[in-house]
């Protein structure tokens, strides 16, 4: 296994191979990227401030690769990662997401996978509390059991009287026998579809704060409805459940306890701030053509280029867990540019993105690259699919350059939508056999996709002229 916090460039650009076909250029970009991003973190700590990320943009026609790119980044580098359209935000004053939540939603994220990890790590732990809770609820404890007590339900023994002092005695041991007879059939899950009565932490109702537009942001409202959630009293609620369920419904909540919210925050914190991977998608979309024409409908789109330029600078944004500073989040954007040309963005948001990158068109030999060498290809996909029928799928190499072929033809005579149009000819390929199984095709048949087989079924994709059926 590598060490994923310390890859090397050339390790970085192997493991993006393993995914993604060709567009070495933008992988080598970044690649040194993500390397640079832990150089900075072993440099002088007098230099780590200075030292700030040098933000990427993309570009190149939809399906070449742009967001699985990024997406494959911030997995290598085990960090917190989001993507967002750049269409979705408005300027402010409009109606719409304003550029900040972005931010919001990386720091949320890197809190959500914080505390799922801390959650993992004591699920042990956890899972011991949770085996006492199901055996309470299956034999209960004695409880408060005196020798007082024996006198007053008429038992009649004094509290000099040898009996009296037995008595608690062994129905304590009696009570402790029998939950650890128990406890063991629940370690052997012998008491599965046992139903029991058990309590569980009702979260209490949404508070709807009210204001003028404009007086307060997302973050402030959250905190707000935060802080009126914890004022309100907690209830809980009883359910009557099997063990099994009642082990995955007491698991996450016994884990929750265990866990210090406060560090996650403030850990989180630190790693979207120094780790935070944003790609912004469609950036192309907020650019405005050399004529003054806008490229789409919205009507503020130099108004959002212009809310992120500090947002990509480097700027404080509050969040609900904390001020969370942009200065070392580094930001990917990505774009088609049909309409538009990169020129077209303003000035100082050009500048914004130092490295440019221009990802270039799939060729016949990618598109059979892409069937047939990534862990993820749409072949072992569709083979992993009927193997759950136990009908075994099988591509000859003949076949598959077929497809590459067919692909690459519909892609260059109607429109180039880039490796997803492989989705299209596969589904057109293959959806009669989908179908067929398990009632015409039943468990242990072998299929073998031939090149006669796929001329037969998509020839008609190429030659027929209404390509309204293939077109996305």
């Amino acid at each position: 296994m590598l060490d994923t916090t310390s890859l090397t460039p050339a390790q970085i650009v192997a493991e993006l191979d393993k995914y993604i076909i060709g567009q070495h250029e933008a992988k080598r970009h970044v690649a040194i990227a993500l390397r640079n991003r832990w150089r900075r973190l072993h440099a002088p700590a007098e230099m780590q401030k200075e030292i700030v990320p040098n933000n990427i943009l993309m570009i190149g026609a939809t399906g070449v690769g742009k967001t699985e790119i990024a997406r494959r980044l911030a997995f290598l580098a085990d960090a917190p990662f989001v993507k967002v359209e750049a269409s979705k935000f408005t300027e402010v004053g409009y109606v719409g997401r304003d550029v900040e939540s972005m931010v919001r939603d990386l720091a949320e994220q890197a809190v959500s996978r914080l505390r799922q990890r801390r959650q993992e790590e004591v699920k042990a732990q956890a899972a011991q509390a949770v085996e006492d809770l199901i055996l309470d609820a299956l034999i209960p404890p004695i409880k408060g059991y005196t020798k007082e007590a024996a006198g007053r339900t008429g038992l009649g023994f004094s509290s000099e009287s040898s009996a009296a002092s037995a008595l608690p005695d062994s129905d304590q041991e009696l009570n402790e026998r029998t939950r650890e007879r128990f406890r063991q059939k629940i370690r052997n899950g012998e008491l599965e579809d046992r139903r029991i009565e058990i309590s569980l932490a009702q979260s209490g109702p949404n508070v709807g704060i009210m204001g003028a537009p404009g007086m307060m942001d997302e973050a402030t409202i959250s905190g707000l409805q935060d802080m009126l959630g914890t004022m309100l009293p907690k209830k809980s609620r009883k359910r009557k459940v099997s063990v099994a369920e009642a082990r995955k419904l007491l698991l996450e909540e016994e884990a929750a306890k265990l866990v210090d919210m406060d560090e996650i925050k403030e850990e989180a914190i630190r790693q979207a701030e120094n780790s935070g991977i944003i790609f912004i998608d469609e950036i192309d979309k907020v650019a405005t053509s050399g004529s003054g024409k806008s490229g789409g409908p919205d009507v503020s789109r130099q108004g959002v280029q212009r809310d992120l330029l500090p947002i990509v600078e480097g700027s404080a944004v509050n969040t609900k867990y904390g001020i969370v500073n942009t200065d070392h989040i580094l930001f990917i954007a990505a774009g088609a540019f049909h309409v538009s040309k990169p020129s077209d963005l303003i000035p100082e948001l050009q500048g914004r993105f130092p490295i440019r990158v221009e990802l270039q068109s799939l060729t016949r030999d990618d598109f059979y690259r892409i069937l047939k060498d990534p862990k993820n290809a749409l072949t072992k996909q569709y083979q992993a699919l009927l193997a759950a029928e136990d009908v075994q799928l099988d591509f000859e190499d003949e076949a598959l350059l077929k497809l590459a072929e067919i692909a690459f033809e519909v892609n260059s005579e109607v429109e180039n939508i880039g490796a997803r149009r492989l989705h299209t000819v596969m589904s057109r390929l293959l959806n009669e056999l989908l179908f067929d199984v398990p009632d015409k095709l039943p468990a242990g048949t072998q299929l073998t996709i031939t090149p006669q087989l796929v001329e037969e079924r998509l020839r008609s994709m190429v030659k027929n002229s209404d390509i309204n059926q293939y077109i996305l």
